[in-house]
């Protein structure tokens, strides 16, 4: 049982029918609401993918407030690396050989009235206490960039072909029909650092940081209206300094 506790804000996992709701309506909030994404009547954002999940609550401890989340699917192995969400956009074949035990974590959102960078250290700290649980070797996901037009983020996705491709025996090829191939179009484009890191997601900013990868293509999603990339790391790949900062986090 996930519990844990860091100034403001406290972890667990969604135990009822009521938590997994408040988790679907911060994802609403965070994902749809205003960012030019279909509305949904409910203001739920739900998908199948749900059921199979665990999902993960950080709440302030006072008032109990939502102000994070994120869901979990474990595959024993990549052998059942097409049941999982990101399979839908990405043709994840090469990684049917991955022979460790992985986790996908997707729809990580924080409130956007709530700017505290502990939530994203508290988050972490959950995340990494599952990790070591469960003897998870790698954590996958998609890292989504807001809208659909990949202009306005050109430094980054230059910055991402230039240092943070995914190793060739892992990369993701193409499934989805509307893509756009960054690794090829951006070959000579040298990014701008102070740019490209303000373009970048918070969370794949995280990803990076411990020694993450990426596909050489995003994904246009026009259902949610963002872009993404597939985005893999590898556990005993995390530089050691990281590596102990995460564990401080998730004691």
């Amino acid at each position: 049982m996930l519990r844990l506790r860091k100034g403001r804000y406290s972890a667990r996992f969604a135990e009822t029918a009521a938590d997994l709701s408040a988790c679907q309506r911060l994802r609403y909030l965070a994902f749809i609401d205003g960012s030019g994404a279909d509305p949904r009547e409910d203001g739920l954002e739900a998908d199948a993918f749900d059921a199979r999940c665990r999902h993960v609550m950080v709440e302030e401890t006072r008032t109990g407030t939502l102000v994070c989340c994120f869901r979990l699917l474990t595959l024993s192995d990549g052998g059942e690396i097409t049941s999982c969400y990101a399979a839908q956009y990405y043709e994840l074949s090469a990684l049917q050989a991955y022979e460790g035990r992985m986790v996908e974590m997707g729809r990580f959102c924080i409130h956007p009235a709530h700017k505290d960078p502990d939530i994203l250290r508290v988050a972490w700290g959950a995340m990494t206490r599952f990790v070591d649980d469960e003897g998870v070797e790698m954590l996958f996901g998609c890292s989504s960039f807001k809208g659909t037009e990949a202009d306005t983020y050109m430094d980054a996705f230059a910055l991402l072909n230039e240092r943070h491709l995914a190793p060739k025996r892992w990369l993701p090829r193409v499934k989805a029909p509307a893509i756009f191939p960054f690794a090829q179009r951006l070959k000579r484009r040298k990014p701008d650092l102070k740019r490209a890191q303000q373009g970048m997601p918070p969370l794949l900013r995280t990803y990076l940081l411990m020694g993450g990868w990426v596909s050489d293509h995003a994904v246009v999603d026009r259902d949610m209206n963002t872009l993404h990339v597939f985005t893999g790391l590898e556990i005993g790949a995390i530089p050691p300094a990281r590596a102990r900062l995460l564990r401080l986090a998730a004691n």
